[in-house]
C-alpha cells in the first residue's frame, strides 16, 4: 500500500498543478473564459476515453505497464506546454495527458478493491483517497500564487512529478499477490460486465457525476471569481474539507452503508454551490469562503460513499468495470462542469454558471434515491469480527 500511495501523490501531484494554472496559461494567450473551459474539459474527456479502454489494458498487458505508460503520458507533456500559450496547442497536450491520468485513476482505485477486505473496504478507500488528496492541498492551492510571484514555468515543471512515481510501481508489482491463494491478483479477469451489472452501476455515478461538476467549475475558475489571496484560499480549504471527509466517510461506509446518505449530502451540495453562485454576484469573500468549504465536505463525502455503493453492486471480477464507471463519473462531471460553466460565465455570467450547476445537482437527487440490489454483496457490509 505504500509504494501504491507513493505512486498515487506524484502522478495526482502532476494532475492537480495544473488544474488552475492551465486555464490561466490560454486566458494569457487571448483566450476567452469559454477557452479556459475547454482547457480541463479536453483533458477529462480523453481521461473518460482512456478509462473505457484501462480494463482490456489490464487484461492484455498487465498492470506494470499499463501504469508506467500512464505516468509518463501524464508527466512528459507538461513541460511543453512552455512552449505556446495557444488554445490549440494547449488542448493537445492536455489530451495526452488525460490519457495518462485515465490510466492512473482507474488502476489506484481497483488494486486498493483488491488488497483489502470487503469489510474495510470503505476504510481503505478513505486512506487511499487522503493519500491522493494531499496534492490537490499543496499544489492546488499553492500552483495560483506561484505563477502570481515566480511565473507558470515553475508550475509546468511540477507538472512532471509523476515520472518519479515510475520506480514506486516497479517495487508495487511483487506486492500484488494473494498470500492466501498463492497467486498474482488480478486486477480484471477478462469477463465483461453484464447489462444487468453495468445497470448497477449507473445511480452511484449519476450522483457522483452531478457533484464533481460543481467542484469542477469552483476548482477551474476559483482564480476568476475572486482576488488571488481568496481564490488560493477556496482552493486550499476545498481541498482540506474534501480530504477529511473523504477519509472519515469511509469508516461510516463500513458501518452502515454508503447509500442512505447520498441523496442528503447531495441536496447541502446543491444548497452551497447556490451560495457560491451569491456570493460571486455580491463579491462576498466570506460567505465564499464558507460556501467553498461545505461544498468540500460534500464533495469529498460522495466520492468515498459513491465509490463504495459500485463496488458492492458487482461481482469481484467486475471491480475494475465499477472502478472505470466511477473514474468517467467523476471526470466526466469535472470535465462538462469546467465545460458548462465556462461557457455561460462567457454568454451570461459566473453567478448564472454556478447557479445553473447547483439546480443540476437538485435534479440528480432522485436518482441518488434509487437502491439497485447488488451482485451477491450486500450495499451494508458485515462488521469484521475482533
Amino acid at each position: 500500500m505504500l509504494d501504491l500511495a507513493v505512486m498515487s501523490m506524484f502522478g495526482f501531484s502532476g494532475y492537480a498543478a495544473l488544474l488552475a494554472v492551465a486555464p490561466l496559461w490560454v486566458v494569457r494567450g487571448g483566450s476567452t473564459a469559454a477557452g479556459a473551459g475547454l482547457v480541463n474539459g479536453v483533458l477529462l474527456a480523453a481521461t473518460v476515453l482512456t478509462q473505457l479502454a484501462v480494463p482490456r489494458a489490464l487484461a492484455t498487458w498487465g498492470t506494470g505497464r499499463v501504469l508506467v505508460t500512464g505516468l509518463l503520458l501524464l508527466g512528459l507533456p507538461a513541460p511543453a506546454y512552455l512552449l505556446s500559450d495557444e488554445l490549440g496547442w494547449v488542448l493537445g497536450l492536455s489530451a495526452v495527458r488525460g490519457a495518462g491520468f485515465g490510466i492512473l485513476t482507474v488502476v489506484g482505485s481497483t488494486v486498493v478493491a483488491q488488497l483489502v477486505p470487503v469489510s474495510r473496504r470503505g476504510a481503505a478507500i478513505g486512506v487511499y483517497g487522503l493519500s491522493v488528496a494531499v496534492p490537490n492541498l499543496l499544489l492546488l492551492p499553492g500552483s495560483v500564487p506561484i505563477v502570481d510571484r515566480w511565473g507558470f514555468a515553475p508550475v509546468f515543471w511540477m507538472g512532471a512529478l509523476p515520472l518519479l512515481g515510475v520506480p514506486a510501481v516497479v517495487r508495487l508489482m511483487p506486492a500484488l499477490s494473494d498470500a492466501r491463494r498463492g497467486r498474482p491478483i488480478q486486477v480484471e479477469e477478462g469477463a465483461r460486465p453484464s447489462a444487468r451489472a453495468v445497470l448497477r452501476i449507473v445511480p452511484p455515478t449519476v450522483v457522483l457525476f452531478s457533484v464533481t461538476m460543481a467542484g469542477g467549475a469552483l476548482l477551474t475558475f476559483s482564480p476568476q471569481l475572486a482576488q488571488p489571496r481568496t481564490a488560493a484560499l477556496v482552493l486550499l480549504i476545498f481541498g482540506v474539507a474534501a480530504a477529511l471527509s473523504r477519509w472519515l466517510a469511509g469508516s461510516v461506509a463500513d458501518r452502515f452503508g454508503g447509500q442512505r446518505f447520498l441523496a442528503p449530502i447531495l441536496t447541502c451540495a446543491a444548497a452551497a454551490m447556490a451560495v457560491c453562485a451569491w456570493a460571486v454576484a455580491r463579491e462576498q469573500d466570506l460567505p465564499l469562503v464558507a460556501a467553498a468549504t461545505v461544498l468540500g465536505v460534500c464533495y469529498g463525502a460522495l466520492q468515498n460513499l459513491t465509490l463504495v455503493v459500485a463496488f458492492a453492486a458487482v461481482e469481484p471480477p467486475h471491480l475494475a468495470a465499477a472502478s472505470a464507471g466511477w473514474n468517467i463519473g467523476f471526470d466526466a462531471g469535472t470535465g462538462l462542469g469546467s465545460v458548462l460553466a465556462g461557457a455561460l460565465a462567457a454568454t451570461y455570467s459566473f453567478p448564472v454558471s454556478l447557479a445553473t450547476l447547483a439546480a443540476l445537482c437538485l435534479l440528480a437527487v432522485p436518482v441518488a434515491l434509487v437502491a439497485l440490489p447488488g451482485a451477491g454483496t450486500d450495499l451494508v457490509p458485515a462488521r469484521p469480527s475482533r
